[in-house]
């Protein structure tokens, strides 16, 4: 059985390569579950994928220098940019896909935290449009 350790993971958020801020990112899509259940059902509940929707779960470490990434992030807030994440910063390939799309910057918590702890940034951002898997 294949396994994998998360050591590398790339992420961009408008064009802008956020690895070196990034603990954790976390991409999740769903689709909502419509009842179409009737009575040719015959008691057993049946069910139609609806609307798809995702949201991309960030855990930054805050940085508030020149150009990083409170610099960065501030701006976006309100606006819908593009995002791409991948499990390796390696090369994009079949066994290291890119997913993309764009995602709504809907908030912004620039300090967190109580004493002695990092200095993080955890928001999750909805997506906004299609998420793609890319393998080229």
């Amino acid at each position: 059985m294949p396994k994998m350790v998360l050591l590398a993971q790339y992420l961009s958020i408008n064009g802008q390569p956020l690895t070196a801020f990034t603990k954790k990112a976390e991409l999740s899509v769903e689709v909502e579950e419509k009842d179409v259940t009737n009575y040719a059902s015959l008691g057993w509940k049946e069910v139609l994928g609806g609307l798809k929707s995702g949201e991309l779960g960030c855990e930054f470490l805050q940085d508030f220098a020149a150009s990083q990434l409170d610099a960065l992030m501030w701006p976006l807030l309100g606006t819908v940019v593009p995002f791409e994440v991948r499990a390796d910063q390696g090369a994009v390939s079949v066994s290291n896909p890119k997913y993309s799309g764009n995602i709504l910057i809907n908030g912004w918590n620039p300090i967190s935290g109580s004493v002695g702890d990092e200095a993080t940034v955890s928001l999750g951002f909805p997506t906004s449009g299609a998420v793609a898997r890319g393998t080229t």
